[in-house]
């Protein structure tokens, strides 16, 4: 039995909402970098500011964006870990907190009617899952509210199959246009149910840009829907271009026979996240 203290949890968290908001991630500065070489005109230059933003950021230790998200983790819990010190979820919360307020990073978290702020970005959101093991892993995912407001699930008929998911997803990049700051990242969550396709969705988010789907079939789906999404020209910050989306990554679980659940998570091109192993 392997124990972890909440202190640990604390800080790592911590450390992670202020690193995630500074440094854009390698694959995707990459993807931006190809972007810059491949594109012309307006498409080109706001690559080029994307480039600038992101060296401007880890220079200065300013956030990427002005906003700096609502706090979403996944954590991996070992069934051989032990939580010393108090309440896992509590200690997320209190890295959160301190995260958000020593990284002097915008707390967006609010009430949904009288719209006031909790004041340290609290409560996060987060996904638990048991696993086998004694290690405690952590994934940070910092979620702005104009790529969040994008996104969309919904219930299609099963004959609609293929198809019916492709005409789903590219009309939504469509009708977002310019307002999730493009270039984006599409996560998409096939089967499960209505409450978990969106999960499977945001889950997606978390991959590499340069990975490839172990499945070839999902890694074929996953290449049509980047080569369709990508001819609509909307481009780089809705000016037009080449480079609608930088990655399509989509999660796949079984369903029920009556139903085909469908969830399309819109990331911006800053997709900040990162992760710790304890």
């Amino acid at each position: 039995m392997k124990t972890i203290t909440t202190r640990q949890v604390v800080d790592e968290v911590a450390r992670l909402c202020m690193e995630a908001n500074r440094y854009l991630p390698k694959d995707v500065r990459a993807a931006c970098e190809k972007g810059h070489a491949e594109e012309t005109g307006a498409a080109k230059e706001i690559f080029r500011q994307l480039l600038e933003n992101a060296d401007l950021a880890a220079d200065t230790g300013l956030p990427l964006c002005q906003d700096t998200g609502l706090a979403v983790f996944f954590v991996d819990l070992g069934d051989e870990v032990r939580i010393e010190g108090g309440n896992l979820h509590a200690a997320i919360d209190e890295g959160v907190r301190k995260g958000y307020r020593e990284g002097y990073l915008r707390k967006s978290s609010c009430d949904p009617f009288t719209r006031a702020n909790t004041g340290d970005n609290t409560p996060a959101i987060v996904h638990f899952d048991l696993v086998p093991g004694d290690g405690l892993t952590i994934r940070f995912m910092a979620k702005g509210g104009g790529a969040e407001n994008m996104s969309r699930v919904t219930m299609l008929a099963p004959a609609q199959g293929w198809e019916g998911i492709k005409k789903f997803v590219v009309n939504r990049v469509a009708e977002a246009g310019p307002n999730p700051c493009p270039p984006t990242i599409i996560g998409i969550g096939i089967g499960g149910t209505f409450d978990y396709a969106p999960i499977l969705a945001k889950k997606a988010l978390l991959r590499r840009l340069d990975d490839t789907h172990p499945d070839p079939k999902v890694a074929a789906m996953e290449a049509e829907l980047l080569a369709e999404i990508n001819g609509l020209g909307i481009g780089p910050m809705g000016l037009g271009g080449a480079t609608t989306s930088l990655g399509v990554k989509i999660n796949v679980a079984p369903c029920h026979l009556a139903s085909l659940p469908l969830a399309v998570n819109v990331q911006c091109h800053s997709s900040r996240h990162m992760e710790v192993t304890l």
